[in-house]
């Protein structure tokens, strides 16, 4: 069948069949389908949506589309886990997630994406420290997992290459929140990796992709059942993105929001929060602990006896960063060379937020990009951002802005204040949990 035939029939709503789905896919690694194509295809898809049988296929056909990874040679002694997030603003959980884990006798080959449109992303983030290398090949991944327990790396040539492509084309596109999209694409990384078990986390809210609960648990249920097809045991929780996660924003500033957090310097109470949440999830999952009091117990003491932080600092310098980058990050964490606080007009309680806007704002900044390849400015981005229920009195910036020239932060400044909003009487701010599904 013509590409354009299978484009044509997803346009008008038709379910594809297999081997149609295989034809497309195909396509892609051999060339012979163009991006303009690939773009039809995924915005017929975000219109029409897919079946769950049409989805189990994408996601199938995407990790045919390379190499999978087998753990059972290696002899890890342990259980080969990993988390994924949908995306959000500030959301650094998995640099805190994957040493966590490891510490506690698991293995995570995190296979992690770049930033998709107003969300930042993982390899965005680890790219931030001088001389990472987030594309080992396989058999670096391997030893590094092994020897150290935990791993965060991007695609390689080898794992689900045609969903890189996909995903490059999807972040200009609007494409994006695509649910059946979004589903092979998690899971074609995923299941590539050789997983034992899989734990999401479901961004919901107006800063995520899932704007709504009804979305949310639509996307997790979806990515549940497909991956249960695949043989892969798989929870969701679903967390609030009503406001940013943690109190910064931009690549650099993630990283060392991370550092203060493993060491127990400085921990945000609700991303504390979500981290335990997904972390004790996961070694449920994997039998690691009985329950989840257990689980938070064996967490909080690779937290408390600098465990977590130890497996930090050698995944690091395994992969190719410094061996003292925990001793000293201002050395190899870029600083933007401008920095102005925000300051409310008025005095009042933080009672919203844009939380999509402030995402915008670090791509603005050029901490994120609006165009595919784009080269990141890793220092860019907001610290202390301020969080829902707290009073702003004129002394209290709303946040601090780091830049690059200062044309760029007062700017910045002009829009963040235009993505706050303020009330004379406080407000709660929403539950970070807001759903388990197992």
């Amino acid at each position: 069948m013509l590409i354009k035939e299978i484009i044509r029939k997803k346009r008008d709503g038709g379910e594809l069949s297999e081997s149609e789905i295989l034809t497309f896919i195909e396509g892609i690694s051999s060339h012979d389908v163009s991006r303009e194509q690939i773009s039809a295809f995924t915005m017929a898809v975000y219109f029409k949506s897919m079946s769950i049988a049409e989805v189990s296929a994408l996601t199938r056909a995407m990790i045919n589309s390379g190499h999978k990874l087998d753990w059972s040679q290696q002899d890890l002694g342990g259980p080969v886990v990993d988390k994924h997030s949908t995306g959000g603003v500030g959301d650094k959980v998995s640099l805190m997630l994957a040493p966590m884990i490891a510490a506690c006798g698991g293995f995570v080959p995190m296979i992690s994406g770049r930033g998709l449109g107003h969300t930042g992303g993982t390899l965005d983030k680890m790219e931030a420290i001088a001389g990472y290398n987030t594309a080992p090949d396989l058999e670096k991944l391997a030893e590094v997992v092994k020897k150290v327990g935990c791993a965060i790396i991007g695609q390689t040539a080898e794992l689900a290459p045609v969903d890189k492509v996909i995903y490059s084309v999807r972040d200009v596109t609007a494409t994006v929140e695509s649910t059946a999209l979004i589903t092979a694409s998690i899971l074609s990384k995923k299941i590539s990796a050789g997983l034992d078990a899989l734990v999401m986390d479901i961004k919901v809210g107006p800063g995520a992709f899932m704007e709504t609960m009804e979305k949310a648990v639509e996307l997790a249920t979806s990515i549940m059942r497909t991956a249960h097809e695949n043989d892969v045991p798989t929870h969701a929780i679903l967390t609030s993105m009503d406001e940013v996660l943690g109190r910064t924003a931009g690549n650099a500033l993630e990283v060392r929001e991370t550092l203060d957090y493993l060491s127990g310097n400085k921990r945000d109470a609700r991303l504390h929060e979500v981290v335990m949440a997904l972390t004790s999830e996961m070694l449920v999952l994997t039998r690691i602990a009985a329950s989840r009091e257990e689980a938070v117990q064996k967490l909080e003491a690779v937290l408390a006896n600098g465990k977590a932080m130890e497996i930090f600092a050698k995944m690091v310098a395994e992969l190719g960063g410094p061996n003292d980058f925990i001793d000293r990050p201002e050395q190899y964490l870029a600083k933007a060379p401008v920095i102005k606080p925000v300051f409310a007009q008025e005095a009042g309680y933080v009672s919203a937020i844009d939380v999509r806007g402030v995402g915008n704002l670090i791509v603005k900044l050029g901490g994120g990009r609006s165009v595919p390849g784009q080269v990141l400015d890793m220092a860019v981005g907001l610290s202390d951002v301020a969080r829902i229920g707290e009073y702003m009195d004129g002394n209290t910036p709303l946040a601090m802005v780091h830049a690059r020239t200062s044309d760029d932060a007062d700017r910045i400044i002009a829009d963040m204040m235009g993505c706050y909003r303020l009330s004379d009487q406080p407000s709660a701010a929403p539950d970070v949990i807001r759903k388990l599904m197992t």
